[in-house]
């Protein structure tokens, strides 16, 4: 796995912020202001007061739209540039040719466009979280690597929100359909299985995927019942398991599609021990084999991304974290370990190192199971 040239690595901060920057000037027009509001909970949001000029009558030329939490910097630091930042898209694009051409990939134009799309909608400011391996072709910039790209490949997209964020913020993306069919206009709503009037997931003629998550909040008895979700447009979502863990804390990154899709991402070190967790409980199921084994590919190289990179730390307290949240996280983590000694890559077999993470506290460090294709050594 290849480092990038730093002159590179450093090149992709400036991305994300100048793409963010872009965002907040389309989003929120010049002849609006921001104000503070405190909500139930007693902490501070930054809301969007604007009017709109075609409107006849004076009260419903008046609206307001959520922004984000003011504890926030980085939004908080957009509210205060706001009549100052004036972003150029052909400096973003030549950003993003520089990064493509030192080898960060780009997704397939259909996932750019609906990424895109849906972050104009402003699903990402209402803290939307793209996962999946749309999420995965974020990270080399990242961690500063070239990802191989065996493990890119993707026929969908995926979202989430906690629920919570979702029933709390008061507000909402316009109707999802109507964004995606903005990019093809054979997108169709899947009704769910579990509740037909619910739409967690919608699907083109060619059988391209986009599908709503949110972490699980019930007994499993019920994992398979969809979330009413009002800030996304009339879609539900699909509850499931650990997924809290992964999108807790999640980051800003970029795709890099037409020079200006900021999103928001797991952090990769909750991504790869995810990615461990998930890979063994499909592995249980002969139809889901595959994308155990892709699950576990993605697991190894970001993890070997992240052993070598300022991370590794990181990594290792997501690891214990995952590890100490009860005896089936521990099972999930040991059995991803063994089958990792069973499956076999182009480059050979994946196995286990012992990755050392020196922990505050600790005397010598503590040792945490980690993917590479170094060989292992117990």
């Amino acid at each position: 796995m290849k480092p990038l040239s730093l002159a590179h690595q450093t090149m992709l901060p400036d991305l994300i912020q100048r793409c963010l920057d872009a965002e907040f000037n389309e989003t929120f027009s010049e002849n609006g202001s921001f104000a503070k509001v405190k909500g139930a909970n007693g902490q501070q949001f930054w809301y969007y007061k604007g009017y709109n000029r075609g409107e006849a009558n004076a009260d419903s030329k008046r609206f307001s739209k959520y922004v984000g939490q003011v504890a926030d910097l980085d939004v908080t630091a957009r509210v205060e540039r706001f009549q100052r930042v004036k972003a150029n898209y052909r400096e973003l694009r030549s950003l993003v040719t520089s990064l493509t051409a030192a080898g960060l990939p780009s997704p397939p134009a259909l996932v750019g466009d609906i990424v895109d799309v849906l972050l104009r909608a402003g699903l990402f400011r209402l803290h939307g979280v793209l996962v999946g391996t749309a999420a995965f072709q974020t990270y080399a910039g990242l961690l500063g690597v070239r990802l191989p790209s065996e493990p890119l490949m993707t026929g969908d997209v995926d979202f989430a929100q906690f629920h919570s964020i979702s029933v709390s913020v008061d507000d909402s993306i316009p109707p999802v359909l109507e964004a995606l069919r903005q990019v093809d206009t054979t997108f169709q709503q899947i009704p769910s299985l579990a509740n037909p009037r619910a739409t967690t997931g919608f699907s083109n003629a060619t059988g391209f995927k986009v599908e709503y998550l949110t972490p699980n909040r019930s007994k499993d008895d019920f994992t398979g019942e969809p979330a009413s979700m009002p800030a996304l447009g009339g879609a539900s979502a699909q509850p499931l398991r650990y997924l809290g863990f992964l999108i807790h804390q999640s980051v800003r990154s970029v795709l890099l599609h037409k020079g200006e899709v900021a999103v928001l991402v797991p952090s990769p070190e909750r991504f790869a021990v995810h990615k461990l967790i998930v890979s063994e409980l499909r592995r249980a199921d002969r139809d889901s084999a595959s994308k155990a084994r892709k699950d576990l590919e993605q697991a190894s190289v970001m993890i070997e991304a992240l052993a070598n990179s300022s991370s590794r730390l990181d990594f290792g307290l997501a690891y214990i974290e995952a590890r100490d949240r009860g005896p089936k996280w521990r099972e999930a983590l040991e059995g991803a370990r063994k089958a990792s000694f069973r499956q076999k890559s182009k480059s050979g077999s994946i196995r286990l190192a012992q990755m050392r993470v020196p922990l505050m506290g600790s005397r010598g460090g503590i040792e945490i199971a980690a993917l590479s294709s170094d060989g292992y050594r117990p």
